[in-house]
């Protein structure tokens, strides 16, 4: 199959899986067939697939990856010591882990070609993504804490394991509660990460996008949260602050040039 056979196969296969889309004709545009294709994923709820689809959909996500083009850790250069700064789309990171900004229920984004992170990771790892958070939850039967984290394999994106952390959602002012439940997140990754022997580690902007954190606090928490964790466990860690809008650049060059 080539790409267009491979996403035409997937589209069939999620909209059998939806009666009320029976009728659904397929767009011949490529553009709309990738976003029908992304909202199918995204809407999809966690339950058993078949080996082929999934054969089909490994060999497609990761053919579209690498159309985009990886950035592996090694293509980088450290901003100081081993914390690197890097402007651009996670999902096409080669590293060790990459950490998802998650929802209390851990599932992933049910909006169809939502911008958020969490969408973005869920939509290009595969349906395995939400199968693995789903027996998470089912084990754990309540919602996601704040400020903790998970891990799962990242199937078909370039890392090798997503960390989902659930940061606090700002109402109005920032209080004291969500600053430590910011940098709880981060600690929480990093814990884990070194339980789980990881090399490197690449941080989104956790809470600032639909959970309304100030940026530039949000940076300086996340700054001061890893310099704090690497200075005491004395870790060789390297960390990647990822972010994708030109503010968050700005704000990070700053922070990391001046600490």
């Amino acid at each position: 199959m080539n790409q267009t056979e491979r996403r035409i196969f997937l589209i069939k296969a999620l909209l059998a899986e939806q009666p009320k889309y029976a009728n659904m004709q397929i767009p011949a545009n490529t553009d709309e067939q990738k976003r029908l294709l992304r909202s199918l994923f995204n809407i999809r709820m966690p339950k058993p697939v078949s080996e082929q689809f999934l054969q089909v959909q490994d060999e497609y996500l990761q053919e579209e990856t690498a159309r985009k083009g990886i950035t592996l850790l090694e293509d980088l250069s450290p901003e100081k010591d081993n914390f690197y700064l890097w402007q651009g789309d996670i999902t096409t990171l080669g590293c060790d882990a990459i950490v998802n900004a998650a929802n209390s229920q851990l599932l992933g984004c049910f909006c169809p070609n939502h911008g958020c992170i969490d969408n973005a990771i869920h939509t290009f790892a595969g349906v395995q993504l939400r199968l693995a958070c789903a027996d998470i939850m089912l084990e754990q039967i309540v919602d996601e804490e704040p400020g903790k984290a998970k891990i799962t394999p990242a199937y078909n994106l370039p890392c090798h394991y997503v960390f989902h952390t659930v940061g606090p959602i700002v109402k109005g002012c920032v209080t004291k509660e969500d600053e430590n439940l910011l940098a709880s997140c981060y600690r929480s990754c990093l814990e884990l990460a070194a339980l789980s022997r990881i090399n490197s580690i690449a941080f989104c902007c956790i809470s600032t996008g639909e959970f309304h954190f100030p940026n530039g606090r949000a940076a300086e928490i996340a700054i001061q949260t890893v310099t704090e964790f690497m200075v005491q466990k004395q870790s060789e860690m390297k960390v990647i602050f990822n972010v994708f809008k030109d503010l968050d650049y700005e704000i990070y060059k700053k922070l990391l040039r001046t600490n």
